[in-house]
């Protein structure tokens, strides 16, 4: 057997699949068909490790299937529409669309020689209008059927990309990319009706027959399915426009061993508050700054702060005093929440929560 030479072999069959037309997707009404996509790149202009790694596996499963007399699909995309891009390019000076064009260029020039067995006939970018208009039209058919809107929503944001981070993108509550200290800031947001149909996927769930149960455990939780009972607290001389706390509770049977009710550094109440209290700003600032993710939010400390007021036990008008408290929680409906034996408002991304002794 004659001694293998990558730099000699790889062109010559990647030469020959090219003329071949070998991975070029057809169809053919004989052939069961069979998709294969992997998680788009980011267009920074090289590939990595992680890049190889990621696509060989999915060339593997694309060669396997062929071999199986599938008729396979296997395109090639860049993920290169955003605010990212943008900035790269001001800070490097030019339009962004040449910074990102060149470095999809740079980077198929370094992927090619890797011999994927991809569909190159296929590729795109989502910055293209051909992509990104079919993504605004179907968002135009959501919105004439009523299955999306607008509220404000408190969000990650990152001061130097100048963009909303998901919670899994603020690290030690600094940006993913840029490093920079995240904010919490209240922006207006689109939203998908997605709660709508959470019954519906929760049912469909059951029937993922060769999906792991860890998966489909992950998709109840994300979810996030809860029954309980909404009520409220009255307010003792609270500010203008606050005369009740609303809570939600897992627990309604655990309410009469309610010491306190916390509400988060978002909550409108701690806004109001914060305006007319520098402390109170300050411990606000504070709870922002910290991590948001699921497992900063069960590593951090349990913080809290004694607004001095006061509210009214729906059934126990003997409730004394209680300490002072914080717990973090995830938001699983649009009402603040209580937990046995305290009460605190299940805000997303909150880590302290604003105690109201009673």
């Amino acid at each position: 057997m004659s001694r293998y030479t990558a730099s000699d072999i790889e062109p010559k069959w990647q030469a020959a699949w090219d003329e071949a037309q070998t991975f070029l997707a057809t169809r053919d009404a004989a052939k069961p068909k069979y998709y294969v996509l992997e998680m788009f790149p980011y267009p920074s202009g090289r590939i990595h490790m992680g890049h190889v790694r990621n696509y060989t596996m999915g060339d593997v499963i694309a060669r396997y299937k062929m071999s199986c007399g599938f008729s396979v699909l296997h395109p090639m995309g860049w993920d290169a529409f955003g605010m990212p891009a943008e900035n790269a390019a001001m800070e490097r000076g030019g339009h962004p669309k040449d910074w990102t064009y060149g470095n999809i260029a740079d980077m198929r020039a370094q992927m090619k020689p890797l011999g994927l067995s991809i569909d190159w006939s296929r590729e795109f970018a989502t910055c293209d209008p051909e992509y990104y208009g079919q993504q605004q039209s179907m968002f135009l058919d959501f919105m004439d059927k009523g299955l999306v809107y607008r509220k404000a929503a408190t969000v990650n944001w990152d001061p130097v990309d100048m963009t909303v981070l998901a919670n899994e993108q603020v690290i030690d509550g600094k940006g993913w990319r840029s490093g920079a200290p995240v904010e919490r800031r209240e922006l207006t947001q689109w939203f998908f009706k997605i709660s709508d149909f959470s019954e519906e996927l929760l049912e469909a769930i059951d029937g993922l027959d060769a999906w792991p149960e860890k998966v489909k455990l992950m998709q109840r939780n994300w979810i996030g399915k809860s029954r309980g009972l909404q009520f409220s607290f009255g307010l003792i001389d609270g500010p203008h426009g606050h005369d009740r706390v609303e809570v939600y509770t897992t627990r309604p049977d655990t309410l009469m061993g309610a010491s306190f009710i916390g509400i988060s550094p978002d909550h409108p109440l701690a806004k109001m508050l914060e305006r007319e209290d520098e402390e109170i700003a300050a411990f606000n600032a504070d709870c922002r700054r910290m991590g948001t993710s699921e497992e900063d939010l069960e590593k951090a400390e349990k913080l809290g702060y004694d607004t001095g007021l006061r509210v009214r036990h729906p059934f126990d008008n003997a409730w004394a005093p209680a300490k002072k408290s914080s717990k973090p929680r995830k938001r699983r409906a649009t009402t603040p929440a209580s937990a046995p034996p305290t009460l605190s408002s299940k805000v997303r991304n909150c880590r302290s929560m604003w105690p109201t002794s009673c």
